[in-house]
């Protein structure tokens, strides 16, 4: 008789709005300070813009703008956690992100139905780890090409 052993998972452990985030370390290339971005006209309003980053442009999206969540100046802890997914490499703007865990896979939990929340839709469990709650998110939806798009 075989039995599964839940599979470990690496999560990132980032800040929104005093929030706590995660993202799996599989997805994550680097997180880097907040470099100059450059604005490029007839983006959607949560692209930031691009930075040049060792020698490659990387799109750079706002996890405030893409949230609904209000916009707040840069300080010396915002960081930029730069994901790839398929054949996307973009860089998220987090508030900060200082953390690395390990998690079982069967603790996350299905998203609540919160009604009236924007991110919702981006999220695709919660994990209780002692006495935190982590978020996990969705990089499919949050990187979802159709909403991408150079609106025009």
């Amino acid at each position: 008789m075989s039995e599964t052993v839940p599979k470990d998972i690496k999560l990132i452990v980032f800040q929104l709005n005093g929030k706590e985030y995660g993202i799996s370390v599989h997805y994550v290339h680097g997180i880097e300070k907040v470099h100059h971005i450059t604005r490029i006209p007839g983006t959607a309003p949560f692209v930031k813009g691009v930075i040049n980053l060792r020698g490659v442009v990387t799109p750079i999206i706002d996890l405030r703008r893409r949230f609904g969540i209000e916009e707040c100046k840069y300080s010396d802890l915002t960081r930029i956690i730069i994901v790839a997914l398929d054949d996307i490499e973009v860089g998220l703007v987090v508030d900060a992100a200082n953390d690395v865990i390990d998690i079982k896979e069967d603790s996350i939990e299905p998203s609540p139905d919160l009604v009236g929340v924007e991110e919702d839709e981006y999220v695709t469990g919660v994990v209780k780890v002692a006495n935190r709650l982590l978020i996990i998110i969705d990089l499919y939806k949050i990187l979802d090409r159709e909403k991408l798009k150079i609106e025009g």
